[in-house]
Formats: C-alpha cells, structure tokens, sequence
C-alpha cells in the first residue's frame, strides 16, 4: 500500500505542478499572441494528444518528469510570411520576458492557493512547550528551563513546535544572537532569553535544529509496554513479545519509553541485559543492540516501539483562519518559504549547509507517498513547498532554465540589442552542465539515505 500511495502521489504532484507552470507560459503567450504550437505534460511517446481550435496540440506524454510549451519561433524552423507576427523571436523583450516569467510565477500562485486552502481549514498544533533542557546545552545557557512555552523566535511567533522549527532553520550555519520570547506555560509571566550561536551547525548533513539547543519538546508519558516489533530487530531475535512491559536495561528501572530511547541511543552494537515482565513475571533477556546512522548521528537500535499516547487538550492548539485573513496568512507563508528556500541554496553555495541536504527524486517521491497517505492536509502542505521550489529554481540565473533566459532578455534590454548566438551558446552549455551535476548530486544523496 506504502509503494501505491509512492507511485500515485508523485504522479499527482509532478502532474500538477507541471501544469499549472506551463500553463502560466501558455497562457501569457496566448495574451501576447505568440501562436503555441505544442502544450506537453511529460516527455516521450504521447499516449494522449488533441487539438484546439487555435491548433495548439495537447499532448500528454509517457515519461512524467516535467513538459514543455513549444512556440511558433523562426529560430526552431521556418515560419511562413503569414504567421511572422506570432512568433515568439518577434514580440518584445517585455513580452518575452512576461512569457517566460509566467511558469515560475503560476507556481508561487498555487503555493498560496494551497496555503490558503489549509489555512481555512485549520490545523491542530502541538504547543511548543519545553519537557527537558540538556545540561550544558545552548538552551541551558540562556535560562531556558522545563515548562516554560516558546512564544516567539526574532519576532515571529510560534504556535506549534513546526514553526518553532521553521524560524531555526533560517538561521543554520549562521553566528550571532538567536532571541527567544518563552513564558510559563500555567502562568502570564514571559522573558525574553538570547542564544549565542556560532557557525551553528554549519555543514551538518542532517541537522536537527530544536536537538542541537538542547531542548526536548514536551510529549505525554507513555508506559514502555511494546506495540510494534521489528522482524529483523534485536528485541525480536532476543525472544521480546507484543504486550511485553520492559522493566530495566542493565540493571536501570525503565518506567516511561523516553527512558528507554535515552538509554538505547548511546549504546549501538553493545551487549546488554532487558528485564520485561510478561504475564505477571519477569524475564532477563540477553541482546546485542542494533546500530543506525553514520558518524555523529550513530545510534543504538532496539527494533521496538510503543503506542501513541494521548495528548492532554490543554497542550493542543487548533489554528484556523477566515477566507479573507487566510489569503494573508497564504501570502505570509508563500513569502517565508521562498525567501527560506533561496537562502538555504545560498548557504549550500557558501558551505554554510551541507550539499548532503539536497534531495533528487527519490526522496520527492517518498515523501509525496508518506504525505498523501498521511491526509489531504498534508499533501497539500507538500504540494505548496514543492511548487515554490520549483519556482525558486526556475528563476535562478541559469541558461536552460527561465531565469537564464530572463537574464539573457534583461541583458538585450540594456544593451538594445540581444546576445550573440554563440554566446547564449555557450551559455546554455554551461547552464546544462551545471543542471545535470546537480541532479547527479542530488540523486547520490538520495541513494545514500536509502
């Protein structure tokens, strides 16, 4: 079922994505009256083609990883005398420069459709409330303690521990002061606490904003009694059974499962001795834990779980707007996440992030799978930061892709005259090698988180 929902929400995603950008080409050089000749929604073999009035071919094509709008242009072949005046290569930089434009921005206006959408519709949110500072910790430093809410973040306000997230990571791989507004969560009194950062976690290939303050979000007891098992896990081949209450780990008392993830982290591939009680009696069970991760992000693995526990009323928070506040709260969240995503390409340039943090197809595909089994609020939520992504990286400045082409217009609106051909040329070559080593980047990392 998991391979389904993979399968179906990438062609969903891809599908609908590529429409809505070429369609903001065609419809712009429909208004322009540049004649479109071909509206493709994927590559290859058509497996379904029709045509309009205009003659423009609809084409729905066999490999879905992109399309493409094909215009009347004397540059691609010859253009008969009658049809001169709907070409593309004859309408003005303006023009041109709206046409090409039109993809990446169609693809920012369906971000904020869907953001308005989920706007409307409200979501539950997990208040951002502290259960544990770590000592020593950046968090500990600045007088973060237990209990207290985190209210705001340089400003911006936080209702949930997602936003609480979203305002960390803009400032990864950056030094300076990191302000917190946090109050008591059962009183009116705040404080405002400044966090020293300094490179932090500068080329960290997985980082873990909230983790590395050293702050643990606030999460319901839940009794270590085993839910789920691992086929393959070390609790499994050690004789642990659905229904087992796990007592001890060498010796330690073991009475809330974060106990036991705190005590199985730091101990990947040793030996250890699990106390359960089953049926009333106690039973020792000899096990070598499991390891999972590399380098730093080494951890033992027990190949057990629990279930959810029951969030107290008091620590959600239902969040939802009116169709007029919710156009700005779309707007506000298509904004951050743009400008969030043009920056983090920025640092990956600088080596403030790690290029390990780009992901390919596979990892697009896993995640279109993971969000549309988990609702449609959260497929819509993909759909939005997909889209601004490939809005994003369609206008940067790269031949082949729009924004190469809109530098190219806005050089022959300077100089009144456009580019050699040799040297757009030359350009597109560059601007092919680059694309490809990028999505060979990505498809390495990919590969490597699988």
């Amino acid at each position: 079922m998991g391979a389904l929902y993979m399968i179906v929400g990438t062609l969903v995603a891809l599908g609908v994505l590529v429409t809505f950008h070429e369609f903001g080409h065609f419809w712009v050089a429909r208004r322009c009256g540049v004649k479109v000749l071909r509206f493709s929604v994927g590559f290859g073999s058509p497996l379904f083609r029709w045509h309009d009035r205009q003659g423009t071919e609809f084409v729905l094509a066999a490999i879905p990883l992109g399309g493409y709008v094909k215009m009347l242009d004397e540059r691609e072949g010859d253009v008969p005398p009658a049809l001169l005046g709907q070409a593309f290569n004859r309408k003005t930089v303006r023009q041109r420069f709206a046409i090409v434009s039109a993809g990446p921005l169609a693809n920012f206006l369906l971000a904020l459709a869907f953001f308005w959408a989920l706007a409307m519709l409200g979501t539950e949110q997990v208040r951002p409330v502290v259960g544990a500072v770590e000592a020593g910790s950046l968090a500990e430093r600045a007088g973060l303690m237990a209990g207290q809410e985190i209210v705001e973040i340089n400003g911006k306000p936080t209702a949930g521990w997602a936003e609480v997230n979203l305002q960390l990571i803009r400032r990864l791989g950056e030094s300076g002061s990191l302000e917190m507004l946090v109050r008591d969560v059962d009183g009116d009194q705040s404080q405002r606490l400044q966090l020293e950062l300094k490179n932090w976690l500068k080329g960290a290939e997985e980082p873990d904003p909230i983790g590395s303050l050293g702050i643990r979000p606030w999460r319901p007891e839940i009794a270590p009694v085993v839910a789920q098992l691992d086929p393959e896990g070390p609790a499994h081949a050690a004789g642990v059974q659905i229904g087992d209450r796990l007592v001890s780990l060498d010796g330690e008392a073991l009475t809330e499962w974060q106990e036991v993830i705190d005590r199985v982290r730091p101990l990947g591939g040793k030996a250890v001795l699990l106390r359960v009680e089953r049926g009333g009696e106690q039973i020792e069970l000899p096990l070598t834990l499991a390891e999972r991760g590399e380098g730093d992000k080494r951890r033992g693995y027990l190949g057990a779980g629990v279930a959810g526990g029951e969030w107290p009323p008091e620590m959600l928070r239902q969040v939802s707007h009116g169709p007029v506040e919710a156009v700005g709260e779309g707007l506000r969240r298509t904004w951050t996440m743009s400008v969030l995503t043009l920056d983090s390409l920025k640092k990956m340039l600088f080596g403030e992030l790690s290029v390990k943090n780009l992901s390919g197809p596979i990892t697009i595909a896993k995640v279109a799978g993971a969000s549309a089994q988990s609702g449609v609020g959260d497929f819509l939520n993909f759909l939005a930061y997909l889209s601004i992504s490939l809005g994003v990286l369609n206008l940067l400045p790269i031949p082949v892709l729009d924004g190469g082409h809109l530098l190219f217009y806005l050089v022959e609106w300077v100089r009144g005259r456009p580019l050699s051909d040799r040297v757009q040329g030359w350009g597109v070559q560059i601007g092919i090698s680059l694309v490809v080593g990028v999505m060979l980047l990505a498809l390495v990392n990919d590969l490597g988180r699988l």
